[in-house]
């Protein structure tokens, strides 16, 4: 089914959208939740909160992409999940990718104000056009798909230590650019 029709029976408060949803982007969003938790049945609850969270958005929402909507809900509640487990009180061995970029983590913006989540959002979308379309895909594969190297490096035919190379490098320039452009980094 086309992602219009499943948007519009999210709109008319049809269960069947959630069906139809499964049917089309379970694979998707188990793949998102199992690179971050690494455990099936955490992955599986995340997915029945992706749907609600889904269902309880569609209206007001109306995304023009369900897939890229969906991935974004998914890896959200992956995320709060994996904090959650490995939290001071619990294990501290795990570490997701997004620990990697922290040295360009930026203090200027307020993470809770939706504005400023836009405005980061715009600066790094601004920053990876800067790139090849394979930098590209090498960065969003490990930070927002939470690929490990091997996948990417199944994925695109690159060695892991050249991925690393090049998440290394554009982590550096990604700081360069947000501090040349008045983030405090």
């Amino acid at each position: 089914m086309e992602d219009e029709k499943i948007i519009e029976l999210y709109w008319l408060r049809s269960e069947s959208a959630i069906t139809e949803t499964d049917k089309k982007y379970r694979e998707h969003c188990m793949y998102i939740a199992r690179n971050i938790l690494n455990d099936i049945s955490d992955s599986e609850e995340c997915l029945n909160d992706t749907y609600l969270a889904a269902w309880n958005s569609m209206p007001p929402e109306r995304p023009s992409h369900l897939s890229a909507f969906l991935a974004k809900i998914t890896k959200n509640i992956a995320l709060k999940r994996f904090r959650y487990y490995t939290a001071d009180k619990r294990k501290k061995s795990a570490q997701v990718p997004i620990d990697e970029i922290s040295e360009s983590a930026v203090s200027t913006f307020d993470v809770e104000d939706t504005s400023d989540l836009k405005e980061l959002a715009g600066l790094i979308s601004d920053f990876l056009r800067k790139h090849s379309k394979e930098k590209r895909v090498v960065f969003l594969r490990r930070y927002f798909f939470f690929d490990s190297f091997e996948q990417i490096s199944d994925i695109t035919g690159l060695s892991e230590d050249n991925i690393r190379k090049i998440l290394s490098r554009m982590r550096k320039q990604l700081k360069e650019y947000l501090t040349k452009r008045g983030v405090k980094v």
